[in-house]
């Protein structure tokens, strides 16, 4: 069942330019599961100098400031539409702190997952450079109302993510050398890594939806740092980025996300092929 849960290592089979990755690790904490699956920063970000930018693995929207304290998220967790897949494919969405512009991640939220054929649902966080760890206390499915948070202090981050559908909940904390606290975001993202490094196929999740106009969650998409505090359009517009995911020769898919909603807190992303 391990191996069924990694996914990758069902790749091989139909994608022999990806590598063997290794199996899943238990924690002592029998409610989280360690993956070398990686997500991260910003990969190969372009930006156009109008409040957008594009990148091979992130879609969604970033705010940029500095001495970050707190963001919070919440989403509707997609279905994965796995009909007609060869191989696995990966869609994660989260909100955290950092990675836009700079090289740590401090992150938490759900994968809608194709392992082939067979969707997977599961929460995670992850405080970059170290591995994506499984929640495996808290049981996702599609159509659950997901709230997430990240929040700094005292030298320390700490990760919350809530199924507000089920009432599942896991927390937990950890301190992050060099953490520059210079951004906060709320993405859709494909993975790491292929074989060569390279970003892992992004599954057909549809359309996911962000914040308080599609989950009625209040003072969500939320961020907090040492000049501004509230929704993604509190934030000064040139401090405020539209993220899109372009193609890539690993990674075909795209996402593409919407202007933000009239009160400036919520937003869709939608993949293509």
């Amino acid at each position: 069942m391990l191996s069924m849960r990694l996914g990758i290592v069902g790749a091989l089979a139909f994608l022999p330019a990806y590598g063997q990755v290794s199996r899943v690790s238990l924690s002592q904490n029998t409610m989280e599961r360690t993956f070398p699956r990686r997500f991260g920063p910003i990969r190969e970000k372009f930006e156009f100098g109008n409040g957008t930018a594009s990148s091979t693995n992130w879609s969604g929207y970033a705010v940029l400031g500095s001495s970050f304290t707190s963001a919070q998220g919440s989403w509707i967790v997609p279905t994965a539409n796995c009909s007609g897949v060869r191989g696995d494919q990966y869609a994660a969405f989260w909100v955290g702190l950092d990675g836009y512009n700079s090289d740590t991640v401090e992150q938490t939220g759900t994968l809608s997952d194709c392992q082939g054929r067979t969707p997977s649902y599961y929460a995670w966080y992850e405080f970059y450079p170290e591995n994506l760890v499984e929640i495996t206390s808290v049981v996702i499915k599609p159509g659950d109302v997901i709230s997430a948070s990240v929040s700094y202090s005292s030298g320390e981050f700490n990760v919350t993510i809530t199924d507000e559908t089920t009432g599942g909940s896991y927390s937990t904390s950890s301190t992050v050398s060099g953490a520059a606290r210079s951004s906060a975001e709320w993405i859709a993202e494909a993975p790491c890594c292929t074989f060569n490094g390279g970003i892992l196929p992004m599954s057909d999740f549809g359309t996911v939806s962000f914040g308080a106009d599609y989950t009625g969650l209040a003072s969500t998409n939320y961020a907090t740092d040492s000049t501004t505090s509230g929704a993604i359009e509190n934030f000064p517009a040139p401090d405020i980025e539209e993220i899109n995911k372009v193609g890539s020769r690993t990674s075909p898919q795209t996402s593409t996300c919407s202007n933000l909603s009239a009160d400036g807190t919520s937003f869709t992303c939608t993949w293509a092929p």
